[in-house]
């Protein structure tokens, strides 16, 4: 039980990698804060299953890209568990833009995305580090993508923003250091709903893959936790693509 009694807020929780986070870290011991913004029946069903499982769940929703709400958030965690002991940044959103398509990457898109991807990250880091830094310990996850390595993914905004999540992470876990330690995913193609209508676009964004097969969000969810539980690692980005980008 390697997070007995730590308390794990998981933005995005309620759906694909987020849900799967949630399950692991509950079976690991971790009392489980399951953020959404739009998936309220989504994120309140993780919590029946992490309930049914014998762990302990609290639904919560905040728009990540709303400081207040995220300062909300985090207060009532602590109200309820007493602490932040993890940050799981996994919220996020994306657009289908063909990436020869300049016109459709609007103000608008750039806006929405950086707000939400990068903007909303930096407040959820913002409002957990105080209480980290009282017990002198935390872990922090960010979702980041091989679109922000390759620059080829859903579209440039969306590549861009997870670029600057990679960058993020390392200037975070210098700033944190040594009581926090930062870290990143990038995972490849994930067989998630946000891929459920545009399933031969993914495998054909993910090219020839050397294992043959896309990630599923468990796979994912696993690399997150042995981030949140290794304590020698800080300022990585670990790269989960079945080599795609080999």
């Amino acid at each position: 039980m390697k997070l007995k009694d730590k308390v794990v807020i998981i933005t995005g929780g309620g759906t694909g990698i987020g849900k799967a986070t949630a399950l692991k870290a509950a079976e690991e011991g971790a009392k489980v804060v399951i953020n959404y913004s739009r998936s309220e029946k989504e994120a309140e069903e993780a919590v029946d299953e992490v309930t049914k499982r014998g762990g302990t769940a609290l639904a919560v929703k905040a728009n990540v890209s709303i400081e207040k709400e995220v300062e909300q958030m985090v207060s009532r965690t602590v109200n309820t568990f007493g602490t932040v002991d993890c940050l799981v940044n996994n919220a996020s959103i994306t657009a289908q833009i063909p990436i020869e398509d300049l016109h459709s990457a609007s103000d608008q898109v750039w806006d929405t995305l950086f707000n939400v991807n990068v903007k909303g990250m930096f407040h959820c880091v913002k409002a957990v580090v105080p209480y980290m830094k009282e017990h002198k310990s935390g872990a922090i996850v960010n979702m980041g993508s091989v679109a922000g390595v390759t620059g080829i993914g859903s579209s440039i905004p969306y590549a861009a923003t997870k670029s600057a999540i990679h960058t993020m992470t390392k200037s975070l876990a210098v700033a944190l250091a040594p009581s926090i330690r930062v870290n990143c995913i990038a995972p490849g193609a994930v067989d998630t709903r946000w891929w459920a209508d545009n399933r031969e676009k993914m495998y054909q964004l993910a090219g020839d893959l050397p294992l043959n097969r896309v990630s599923m969000p468990d796979d994912i969810a696993e690399a997150v936790l042995f981030q949140l539980t290794q304590e020698s690692i800080t300022g990585q980005k670990f790269t989960i693509d079945n080599g795609q980008t080999l």
